[in-house]
């Protein structure tokens, strides 16, 4: 999509805070009006963008039980476009990085959970597919949002297996 496309390009040169609607459709040649018939503000974009260009091609694999392919295709696909996860994953406040790509993840996770039969009614009543995806959601942000912030010195197939370490010890 164009405005992804000016918005990225964008924010790799100034603070996605001073990016303004008018020249993200400046910058993609349409007209202010276009904009705001897909997202109401620059945040819902770049939520947009964490959903269709980081979780969606990741929802086959995950259905499929591949989860290290949909974790390493996640910090694959970060790491290629590097120069904007840098400078989206400063964003602070209401609107920052880390609680959009949180949100982002819960509700891929939730989705997941619900299509799968097997999960419901069993064990504790706390642990509820809305509990199960929130925990996940954090811990899977917090390892993305310290890479991306550490400079992405690790590759993609390494902090995979960090992740996993992780989770399950």
């Amino acid at each position: 999509m164009l405005l992804a496309e000016s918005f990225k390009e964008l924010a790799c040169q100034q603070a996605i805070e001073k990016i303004t609607i008018k020249e993200i459709t400046d910058k993609a040649g349409v007209i202010r009006p276009t904009f705001y018939n897909h997202f109401q503000d620059k945040y819902e974009l770049l939520e947009w963008i964490i959903r269709t260009q980081i979780l969606e091609p990741t929802k086959p694999l995950i259905h499929a039980g591949m989860t290290d392919e949909a974790l390493l295709l996640i910090f694959t696909t970060v790491k290629s476009d590097s120069e904007f996860y840098q400078k989206a994953v400063r964003l602070e406040g209401q609107n920052s990085f880390e609680e959009i790509t949180r949100k982002c993840i819960a509700d891929m996770l939730l989705e997941v959970i619900h299509g799968k039969e097997h999960t419901k009614g069993k064990g504790h009543p706390w642990l509820t597919p809305e509990h199960i995806s929130q925990y996940y959601a954090w811990s899977m942000c917090f390892v993305v949002v310290s890479w991306i912030k550490g400079g992405m010195t690790v590759e993609p197939r390494e902090i995979t297996d960090i992740y996993n370490y992780i989770i399950t010890r």
